[in-house]
């Protein structure tokens, strides 16, 4: 009896121990990631001299590139993604926007409006991954000034709806971080979000003179980011109107956003495509509120996600970094995405593409894979140049190397508010 009660009792000794070590590691685990969760931040502050409002307002362009990047690719890849994505999907609830492409037969069937996707987020991505003062940087920024040059002049691309667009762009990451992520934004890191699309909006001819500071000039990139927001609203409350051609495009979009579903599931991407939406885009694109079931449980996956991020998941590492397009050109002057999630446009057919994971789950989808189709999905990559609707194609490369050279003389990586 007594060498019984004995083992019970280590028994119940040792199982504590183990108890008590599993809380310790537990414990110390959650406590480095703590101590180290805002090192990244931490660093950005130390490293760029922008603490104060003065300060601010002499961010360089190049400085503002660099610390969107870190945001982009390090701190919050994923839901600064979504935003940029859906900032996009949002200038669709305007009429004049949303009519405009379905004129020019950019949305009239799939094959186009992917392509449409994969060039737009190209040509976003390439000014945004690359240095100001870099040659990709600035063929994306001059490839797109082309593309727009034609009907902007014909007043078919309103001015408004042009800084609408651009308003969305950096204010849509600011207001995602700040719902679903980890940490709102500093006011440094949003500063610098403002300095750099206030200088992409310089370089693709965008007029402010309609913002109360557009002709005296704006104090730093806080101050247009809070001028331009103001008068987004404004013109949202008076323009973000249902129509047709509003849903008829958002259907198309959608189409995309839930590719990578299986057929079963696409409703439900639906639903939570929606869940992003606030009643004045859902109502402008005519699309159904999402079941009050599927808005909680949303909204219960992203406070999870948040409160994991935060106090579970360490920092990303840097070779984890969201790197979207090869660094350089091959032996044909042509880039390759890295990822893709609608059809697979400028996606190199290496056997990782054609056979990883991602590759095995697109082929039980009967989804097609890099390579597939000949040149439908232009295996061979992208040359910037091209980029944009295929009667585009091969044309205006004189005017895109002269409005190359206005670009490199006036943006030239200094403060735009100096």
């Amino acid at each position: 009896m007594r060498s019984h009660a004995l083992i019970g009792a280590l028994a119940e000794a040792t199982l504590q121990l183990k108890l008590l070590c599993s809380l310790a590691a537990i414990t110390t685990y959650l406590v480095l990631v703590s101590s180290i969760r805002f090192r990244r931040r931490s660093a950005l502050h130390k490293k760029y001299p922008y603490q104060t409002r003065n300060s601010m307002s002499k961010m360089t362009n190049h400085d503002a590139w660099a610390i969107q990047k870190t945001i982009l690719q390090m701190e919050f890849p994923f839901i600064v993604l979504k935003s940029l994505q859906f900032a996009l999907f949002r200038t669709y609830g305007i009429p004049t926007i949303s009519t405009l492409l379905l004129k020019t037969s950019q949305f009239s069937d799939s094959a186009t409006s992917f392509k449409r996707y994969a060039d737009t987020g190209t040509l976003i991505g390439e000014f945004m991954a690359f240095d100001p003062n870099s040659e990709r940087a600035q063929t994306a920024i001059a490839r797109t000034n082309f593309l727009h040059k034609g009907y902007r002049a014909n007043g078919k691309i309103l001015e408004d709806d042009m800084l609408y667009t651009l308003s969305l762009f950096a204010t849509e990451p600011i207001r995602f971080v700040k719902l679903y992520e980890w940490r709102e934004m500093t006011e440094m890191e949003r500063c610098a979000v403002g300095t750099y699309w206030k200088s992409l909006g310089d370089a693709l001819g965008i007029s402010y003179a309609i913002l109360p500071s557009g002709n005296l000039g704006f104090r730093d990139g806080i101050h247009w980011l809070e001028e331009v927001s103001i008068w987004s609203q404004a013109y949202e409350a008076q323009h973000m109107k249902p129509h047709p051609r509003n849903k008829e495009i958002a259907e198309k979009t959608i189409d995309v956003l839930v590719y990578n579903l299986p057929g079963f599931m696409k409703p439900l991407g639906v639903y939570f495509a929606s869940c992003l939406m606030d009643d004045r885009l859902r109502n402008a694109m005519m699309l159904d509120q999402p079941p009050a079931l599927f808005a909680a449980l949303f909204g219960s996956m992203l406070q999870l996600r948040r409160l994991y991020l935060r106090y579970v998941a360490l920092p990303r590492p840097t070779f984890m970094r969201l790197d979207v397009f090869t660094e350089e050109p091959n032996e044909n002057g042509r880039n390759f995405v890295l990822f893709y999630e609608g059809a697979p446009f400028y996606v190199q057919p290496t056997i990782w593409n054609r056979w990883g994971p991602v590759a095995l789950f697109k082929r039980a989808l009967g989804q097609p894979l890099p390579g597939d189709g000949g040149d439908k999905y232009y295996p061979q990559g992208y040359y910037t140049p091209d980029l944009g609707p295929k009667y585009f194609e091969g044309k205006g490369r004189k005017e895109l190397e002269f409005i190359k050279e206005s670009i490199r003389m006036q943006r030239t990586g200094q403060c735009p508010f100096s």
